[in-house]
């Protein structure tokens, strides 16, 4: 019954808000669930310094002021605090309107039940032995220069 009462939240949320971010603070049972539906595009790191050395998270992007972010499908924002974990995303809400936007909530703890629980779930679908995850390279959301070029050599 919790499960579908989640469902029914997350998908009125994602409803009543078309023409606005979709900003929405969650703990670990709901994160998990809505990231196995649609996994992010970009995971931004907005706790301070500090505690991103000592608990580097390699496939996130550090948040700074001024970060600019091309969101293809949900955007997941973690922080030392759920105050600045939902500060963050209004921000990216003003630039892209109607992109989903998952605050988590508890901040890396959240994160990683939430992430652990996604890679001890049985495969259940699709050919034996295929992969069903897909991670996004460092980067890849962040607008501005590129990191690599790559350039094709004439024959």
């Amino acid at each position: 019954m919790k499960f579908l009462s989640t469902v029914c939240v997350l998908g009125g949320l994602l409803i009543s808000n078309l023409g606005h971010a979709e900003v929405v603070l969650l703990g670990a049972d709901e994160l998990s669930l809505s990231l196995k539906e649609s996994p992010p595009c970009c995971v931004i790191d907005g706790r301070k310094e500090l505690n991103r050395a000592k608990a580097p998270l390699p496939e996130a992007l550090p948040y700074r002021p001024g970060l600019s972010i091309k969101p293809t499908s949900t955007v997941v924002v973690l922080a030392d605090s759920d105050s600045e974990a939902l500060r963050i995303p209004g921000i990216f809400g003003k630039q892209h309107p109607g992109k989903p936007i998952l605050a988590v909530k508890g901040g890396l703890k959240t994160w990683q039940a939430a992430t652990a629980s996604l890679s001890s779930a049985p495969a259940n679908d699709g050919a034996p032995g295929a992969t069903l995850q897909f991670v996004i390279p460092h980067n890849t959301c962040e607008t501005g220069q590129p990191l690599q070029k790559l350039q094709s050599r004439k024959k």
